[in-house]
């Protein structure tokens, strides 16, 4: 004769998984979800448990670990039920700023050496005009000047209007990704 399948033995551990996982999640329908969870993670995995050994104890191992994985998982995550704040969340294309910056790169790159200089120390370095015409070794009305043109060519480089700002998106995804119309 064979030996018993341990599986029969299941059965017999069910009401005191449910108490057991209600006394963990103190909420019937959690509770029915962990014993389902934790059998069905016992079923798959019957070829790790060694017969002979305590099987209820095996079960709530499992039943407790699944408990405290679902506790961590639900930690992480947001309650939506309506999907409201699901429905506020968006962001802007990647590509668009890449994009937008090859296009500043390639007008930079024809500015003059001076006129890069310049922009670079004022306006992306944050100087002031006075230290960088120190640094420069010119008169602060040159760094001033060279600024201006520097800015006024890449306006007219990217096409830009006089109060344009450079935009890293267009006004598109700007409109889907902020849920207002486009302007």
């Amino acid at each position: 004769m064979s030996a018993p399948d341990p599986r029969d033995e299941l059965v017999e551990h069910l009401p005191a998984m449910r108490a057991f996982a209600m006394s963990l999640a103190h909420n019937p329908a959690t509770a029915d979800d962990l014993v389902q969870d934790a059998l069905v993670k016992a079923w798959s995995n019957f070829d790790k448990f060694e017969p002979g050994t305590n099987m209820r104890a095996w079960l709530f191992t499992i039943l407790r670990n699944t408990f405290y994985s679902m506790h961590r998982k639900r930690r992480r995550e947001v309650e939506d039920p309506d999907g409201i704040m699901a429905g506020q969340l968006s962001e802007k294309p990647a590509h668009d700023g890449r994009l937008a910056m090859s296009d500043f790169r390639a007008a930079f790159a024809q500015l003059t050496d001076q006129q890069r200089e310049a922009l670079t120390l004022v306006g992306a370095s944050g100087f002031s005009y006075e230290e960088a015409a120190e640094m420069c070794g010119c008169a602060v009305g040159t760094i001033k000047s060279r600024t201006f043109r520097a800015r006024r060519r890449l306006a007219e480089l990217m096409d830009l209007a006089e109060d344009e700002q450079i935009e890293m998106t267009d006004a598109a995804t700007v409109a889907a990704v902020s849920g207002k119309p486009a302007a």
